[in-house]
Parts: C-alpha cells; structure tokens; sequence
C-alpha cells in the first residue's frame, strides 16, 4: 500500500456547477462546522466514494442530520436518480403604471 505523508499536489479548476438549493445549504453548514471550504468538502466525499468508503463518522453524520432538518432536506439517496428540475413559478402580472 502506498502511504503518503504531507501534501499532495493538485491542479484544482473552478467549475459551475448545479445543485439542489436544500443539499448546498446543507453541504455549505457542513463544511464551515467542520472548518473546511465547500471545495475541501467535495473533494473529500468523492475520493471516498470513488474508493466505496463512507466519508463520514457517525458524530459528522448526526451533524449532516441537524443541518438536513433545519434547512428541510427530506431527499434520500433513492431520489438521487429521479431528481427533476421544478417547473418554474409563473411570474405575476405586471400592470403599467
């Protein structure tokens, strides 16, 4: 196995990317309770899914769940593939003034 002690460099890009508003507001709480940027945070869940391990520990993950019920986040990974983009809200009637 290889062991890497210190950093590793990377050459990051900056992306656009688009995500459920309730998941970003949760993933945003998480990352700044855990001290780290939303960036840090991605990363770090996708290497570890990338590999089949849980990124979290189990005080992290009750944190993830306080977040999940103050900001209204009922999604659970069986919607992960059903998710579709809400129509959008019908704008209101302007009237000339």
């Amino acid at each position: 196995m290889n062991r890497r002690t210190g950093p590793t460099p990377v050459e990051r890009v900056q992306t656009g990317i688009r995500l459920e508003k309730r998941i970003l507001k949760v993933a945003k709480g998480l990352a700044e309770y855990l001290d780290l940027s939303l960036g840090d945070l991605l990363e770090g869940v996708l290497l570890h899914s990338f590999e089949g391990k849980a990124p979290f520990s189990r005080e992290t993950q009750q944190k993830i769940g306080d977040l999940r019920k103050v900001y209204g986040l009922t999604l659970t990974a069986r919607d992960s593939h059903r998710l579709t983009e809400a129509a959008p809200a019908p704008r209101g009637r302007e009237t000339a003034g």
